[in-house]
């Protein structure tokens, strides 16, 4: 019975994907990006029929397994634009590291701004990254994993709600800048996003989310405590 019930939440979580998917294309509205929308209605119909978040741990545990296949799987478009990555390699290393250390201060200079203790401030700056990643990030730095986890989710989900628009805004028109800022902010949400303008944004913003990743990485440790008190 708990595999049928896990089995029927896996296919409520992707029947709601596929129809928010098929009304922001339709549509092409920010606030009617799949992933926000999608968990707007799973976690209202949850509500509505008394489940809690224990009831839908089982699933998805099931489905964060298959982020592993899913990251592999962003080889094909980066392999189908490797001639594009090989004549702009330095520019999008240097995009990415630029990118990943402007992110890093925008937000730790913000919550000094709003008197944010040293812990809170640790624990929000490898928001940028993907969640593995910026937990590990956060502990080795003296941050709170939990909280570094719901920022990085938070971040992700603004990220790919409010970056095209911003971008558009911007007048950032190249798949390949567009994939880049959307992966090197938002990581793998903001993938999500650029795959659906095109291949090459989605190739770039794959690339963009492992480079930033590692990146961060390396230089957290000794970037994050110069925003310390």
């Amino acid at each position: 019975m708990n595999l049928l019930f896990s089995a029927s939440l896996i296919l409520l979580t992707l029947g709601a994907y596929l129809a928010t998917r098929r009304i922001f294309l339709a549509y092409r509205h920010p606030l009617l990006n799949p992933v926000f929308l999608s968990t707007v209605v799973i976690i209202s119909l949850m509500k509505l029929t008394g489940y809690s978040w224990d009831d839908y741990q089982p699933a998805k545990e099931v489905m964060t397994f298959l982020l592993g296949p899913a990251t592999v799987a962003l080889a094909l478009p980066l392999y189908h634009n490797r001639s594009l990555l090989r004549r702009h390699a330095p520019t999008v290393l240097a995009g990415v590291a630029a990118g990943s250390l402007t992110t890093m201060a925008a937000a730790l200079v913000a919550g000094r701004l709003f008197s944010l203790g040293d812990t809170l401030l640790l624990s929000l700056g490898p928001k940028s990254v993907t969640v593995p990643i910026a937990v590990e990030i956060s502990r080795l730095c003296g941050g709170e994993a939990p909280l570094t986890a719901a920022f990085v989710v938070a971040t992700g989900m603004l990220g790919s709600i409010l970056g095209p628009g911003a971008l558009s805004l911007l007048r950032v028109k190249h798949p390949m800048a567009r994939g880049l800022a959307l992966g090197t902010v938002s990581h793998g949400q903001g993938t999500a996003v650029a795959l659906m303008e095109s291949e090459t944004a989605g190739a770039m913003s794959g690339v963009a989310m492992a480079l930033a990743a590692v990146f961060t990485a390396l230089v957290a440790p000794y970037y994050l405590p110069l925003f310390l008190r």
